[in-house]
């Protein structure tokens, strides 16, 4: 069966998830270039596996494909993975848009989505999520994955938790992965890698919590610290992040650094510290979708 993974970058300390400061990456509508600001718009590109790129349809999420299936050359042929880039752009310019509640699993419903957090020095967080998010996309396309990103560009507002969940959520798809970032205080620093819990569904129970330690595995291997303010070991085991609870396939969220650390703040800000992200990211999904 064709295998799918959406990873969500974020950045958020112990309260961002998808609707503290930072947020789990979602919002309710989506803009895009084609679209004016706070309108819906197509969520996703479409890129070969060749490194074009194309618009998505509407409603879904764009698709990067490459590879023959089951060859060394390309080990994740015949495997989806759909990488959810937290926030967007223009989510700041319209609260009432990312502001608008929508269902976020055990019950609850929680804002569309938010504008994330950023460094002392004004990076932010969304503009991280969406650059690693880019890397880590073609380094799983050389290895002959198929991958969507949740959004298009940058320039957006969006889309909604519910709807990045959505996206995610098709029969075909293996692994859920949200890529962000944390705000928390200057002296916390390290990643976290949360994962739905107590599980709601077989995928959460069983499947999540292995992709999140092959992530966890993966960020340690590459040098990067596990959090030492949230969490244990670099896991957190959460209940509150609507993209995971409503997730029906193996779903986690990658919390990458602590921008409000001056060190992991520099380290994010430099193309080569977001390379070294995204390869760690890359190597984890690949270790989970190839065990």
């Amino acid at each position: 069966m064709t295998a799918v993974a959406l990873v969500a970058l974020t950045t958020c300390a112990a309260g961002c998830g998808d609707g503290g400061t930072a947020g789990d990456g979602v919002s309710t509508a989506v803009t895009s270039a084609a679209g004016g600001t706070g309108t819906p718009a197509p969520a996703g590109t479409t890129a070969t596996g060749a490194g074009t790129t194309t618009a998505g349809a509407a409603g879904s999420v764009g698709t990067a494909t490459a590879g023959a299936p089951g060859t060394a050359a390309a080990p994740l042929a015949g495997r989806t993975v759909v990488l959810d880039p937290g926030h967007n752009g223009g989510n700041a310019a319209n609260p009432s848009v990312i502001g608008r509640h929508v269902p976020a699993g055990r019950g609850r419903t929680k804002p569309c989505n938010t504008t994330g957090t950023e460094t002392n020095a004004g990076y932010p967080e969304h503009a991280f999520t969406w650059d690693v998010a880019q890397r880590v996309r073609d380094l799983l396309v050389a290895r002959g994955a198929a991958v969507r990103l949740t959004r298009q560009d940058d320039r957006g507002v969006g889309p909604c938790v519910d709807q990045r969940a959505a996206a995610g959520n098709g029969p075909d798809v293996d692994a859920v992965v949200s890529i962000h970032a944390d705000g928390s205080g200057a002296g916390a620093r390290g990643f976290h890698v949360a994962y739905s819990d107590p599980p709601l569904n077989p995928a959460q129970a069983e499947q999540a919590p292995a992709l999140a330690r092959a992530l966890r595995d993966a960020m340690r291997a590459a040098g990067f610290p596990d959090a030492d303010y949230i969490g244990a070991e670099g896991l957190d085991g959460r209940d509150d992040l609507g993209g995971l609870n409503l997730a029906t396939r193996p779903a986690v969220l990658v919390e990458c650094a602590n921008l409000r650390n001056a060190a992991e703040a520099a380290l994010a800000s430099s193309p080569e510290g977001r390379a070294r992200y995204a390869a760690a990211i890359a190597e984890g999904i690949t270790r989970w979708l190839t065990r």
